[in-house]
């Protein structure tokens, strides 16, 4: 077994022993979703959003791409895609840090403190520099409306968004995923 390949098995048990919800996509390791909650004490506190990941090859040389699957108002992610704009995964990545360092440090961070001046989501970002009480309600309603526990549930489901999911067979009647046990 070659090291890149160990250290995603690795990196991905440890998020799946974690208390993180996690999917993998047809078994796959190096593509899978985490249910993130929003951070408390932020205006995102009570959000729950399913996070696209996808390890290259490469990885842990090579970063991680991820991605909000369920719509998030923020400057630093794109509202339609749901692309991260974050210096430590996109640009200063080191193979010291792991699946559980983004769940745990980095996506929090990126919620708690955002950065207008280098932005993903122009609007966002305006609203948090020139009206931060509109900012912050925005995100509160965003929340109310696409990072609900249903929501993170239906676009598990929502073949449309993604088309890694479009062959999964879902006339059979089984379900994709089987009921959770905690309430979030």
């Amino acid at each position: 077994m070659s090291s890149p390949r160990r250290r995603i098995e690795t990196d991905v048990m440890k998020l799946l022993m974690s208390d993180y919800e996690v999917t993998l996509v047809n078994d796959n390791m190096q593509e899978f979703y985490v249910r993130f909650h929003g951070p408390s004490e932020t205006p995102y506190s009570g959000g729950i959003w399913k996070v696209h990941v996808e390890l290259p090859s490469e990885y842990p040389w090579k970063s991680p791409s991820i991605g909000f699957v369920n719509r998030i108002f923020h400057p630093n992610i794109d509202e339609l895609s749901g692309s991260v704009c974050l210096d430590v995964i996109n640009q200063t990545w080191s193979p010291m840090f792991d699946m559980i360092n983004i769940f745990e440090v980095f996506l929090p961070q990126l919620l708690r403190y955002p950065n207008a001046s280098d932005p993903l989501n122009g609007e966002a970002a305006a609203l948090l520099l020139r009206e931060p009480n509109t900012y912050y309600a925005k995100v509160r309603d965003y929340i109310a409306r696409y990072a609900n526990k249903e929501d993170a549930d239906i676009t598990l489901n929502d073949s449309s968004d993604d088309d890694t999911m479009s062959s999964i067979d879902t006339e059979s009647g089984d379900e994709i995923a089987g009921p959770m046990d905690s309430d979030f």
